[in-house]
């Protein structure tokens, strides 16, 4: 048996450890919430009610819940499980001559560092050291924009955030969600189906916008145009319509919440 194979053997024993894949669940119904919260509060930004609509203020909303504290300190460690889940199954494709298996590795290594980054800004809601993910977004945006070939660089970052907003719409669409929880015959199934259908196509079209502010902040310089989910939900506000837009994609991220609850019970680890 060479490095590689030990490395997967280990990698699938540690993914089949019954209280990572529990903690891994906790992990789905803790983004679950979060999203729920995030649609919440598109909705109040639609009805110019204020607020903050990306994952911070989500958290923000969350410690106000009864039992807030101890909900944030579950997310972090529900999502910190998933993240290292993730990275164990993105493991076992390595030293893989599969394509597909190479494929799925790095898929599961980025859904990994979503996870990760939702764990630290659920941990600063947690120490009470609140972070801005649009202030955020705007430095990490102006120092790529100071480095040689920034304004590129930015571009390409954004045309990626378009394309995985793009996947998420497909995903949706094709129902390729289908691949990752096991739903259960009759009425609860279609619900779930459906939930999934207008989850990943609405967190899709946020995704997306994101994206194009950010190749609108490389194309004018400048950075406070990209300014992360928040500023991008604003964005669609000011459209025409935009308000009608923005209430469609919170109940779309408030269904991808309750799809997030089913698939912490269904999901397939």
């Amino acid at each position: 048996m060479n490095a590689g194979q030990k490395a997967r053997r280990v990698a699938r024993e540690a993914g089949d450890n019954r209280v990572l894949t529990t903690v891994a669940r906790v992990g789905f119904a803790a983004s679950g919430l979060m999203h729920l919260l995030m649609g919440y509060l598109a909705i109040q930004i639609a009805l110019h009610r204020g607020g903050e609509s990306d994952q911070s203020g989500a958290f923000a909303q969350m410690n106000k819940l009864p039992g807030g504290m101890l909900l944030l300190w579950t997310a972090v460690i529900g999502l910190t499980a998933l993240a290292l889940w993730l990275l164990l199954q993105a493991a076992l494709g390595i030293g893989s001559t599969s394509k597909k298996r190479w494929v799925r590795s790095l898929v599961s290594c980025g859904k990994a560092v979503a996870y990760l980054a939702l764990a630290a800004t659920a941990l600063s809601a947690a120490l009470r050291q609140p972070t801005n993910s649009a202030t955020s977004t705007r430095q990490a945006s102006g120092s790529i924009l100071t480095l040689p070939g920034g304004q590129a660089l930015l571009i390409v970052l954004g045309i990626a955030t378009v394309g995985i907003g793009g996947y998420f719409v497909y995903k949706g669409a094709r129902k390729k969600f289908h691949e990752d929880i096991a739903l259960p015959a009759g009425g609860s199934g279609k619900a779930i189906d459906v939930l999934g259908v207008t989850g990943y196509i609405a967190k899709g079209i946020a995704i997306i916008a994101i994206g194009i502010l950010f190749v609108v902040a490389a194309i004018k310089l400048d950075p406070k145009d990209a300014s992360g989910l928040d500023g991008a939900l604003k964005a669609l506000a000011a459209l025409p319509y935009g308000e009608a837009i923005l209430i469609l994609i919170g109940v779309g991220l408030s269904a991808y919440g309750v799809y997030s609850f089913a698939r912490a019970r269904l999901a397939r680890l």
